[in-house]
């Protein structure tokens, strides 16, 4: 995601899903000790915590983008993070590269190796008959599933934002039991809905546009994960826990139609 420190966030690109499976293990024997802190480009330098996913690296990605947009460091302008990786992006002209490096070096200490517990959790109403998952029943099957199953076990999960990216505002959930480890289609399906619920590596990703996919469409929602014309176009923000509800197909048009509500979703905030 990324945060633009002086207007609104903007587009960035993550390749969350295009990860073969074996790296979405969790391999914490393969995390860093510290960061390495790399030129990019003209004016950016990337932080990455590992090179394979891990939990403990998406936590520390996730809490050091939290850690430096406090900050207020000079000459940082926006960040952008990924799955293990943070860029920072500055403005060559109020710093250099080598005193940033520094900076984010000393941020890096002491980051936690779990990820934290999620300030906002948000339920989701999602439909699970026919029309809104048509290909729900091929993947419960290579779950090993029946389809009511696995429409209890998404249910039963509380995923997290571990990145967003590829659209404005679209976000990658994880993770899911290692039985939803499951192939992409041999062949890409044309478009799927905005709001689709589609199945990919562990990862429930929550579609911000009609768009093509390789992943299975396993549910449907009516959450708009980009809303360009509100005070806070991205609703969701790396770190939040997500719940999805079964609801009827006729409950889910009732909830489609409702124009008050951001699809029937509420978010709870900690206190």
């Amino acid at each position: 995601m990324i945060v633009r420190l002086s207007s609104l966030p903007q587009l960035t690109i993550v390749g969350a899903i295009h990860t073969n499976s074996q790296t979405m293990a969790h391999n914490t024997h393969k995390d860093q000790a510290a960061p390495e802190i790399l030129p990019l480009g003209l004016d950016s330098l990337l932080v990455r915590f590992s090179r394979t996913w891990s939990e403990t690296a998406n936590a520390k990605t996730i809490a050091f983008k939290r850690v430096v947009a406090v900050q207020s460091i000079p000459g940082v302008i926006e960040l952008a993070s990924s799955l293990t990786s943070l860029q920072v992006i500055f403005d060559p002209m109020q710093t250099d590269r080598a005193t940033l490096r520094d900076v984010l070096q000393q941020l890096s200490a002491g980051l936690p190796e779990a990820a934290p517990t999620p300030e906002r959790t948000w339920h989701i109403p999602a439909a699970f008959g026919p029309e809104y998952a048509p290909q729900l029943p091929e993947a419960a099957e290579l779950a090993g599933l029946p389809p009511e199953e696995a429409v209890r076990d998404i249910e039963a999960q509380t995923l997290r934002v571990i990145a967003i990216g590829f659209a404005p505002g679209q976000p990658y959930l994880g993770m899911l039991p290692e039985r939803w480890d499951m192939p992409r289609q041999s062949e890409m399906t044309e478009s799927m809905p905005n709001g689709a619920l589609i199945t990919a590596v562990r990862q429930i990703v929550l579609f911000a546009a009609d768009a093509p996919t390789g992943w299975r469409h396993i549910g449907q929602s009516a959450f708009r994960v980009f809303q360009p014309d509100t005070t806070e176009p991205f609703p969701l923000q790396a770190g939040d826990a997500i719940r999805f509800h079964h609801v009827s197909d006729t409950e889910f048009a009732s909830i489609r139609e409702d124009k008050t509500t951001n699809g029937g979703a509420v978010c709870k905030v900690a206190s």
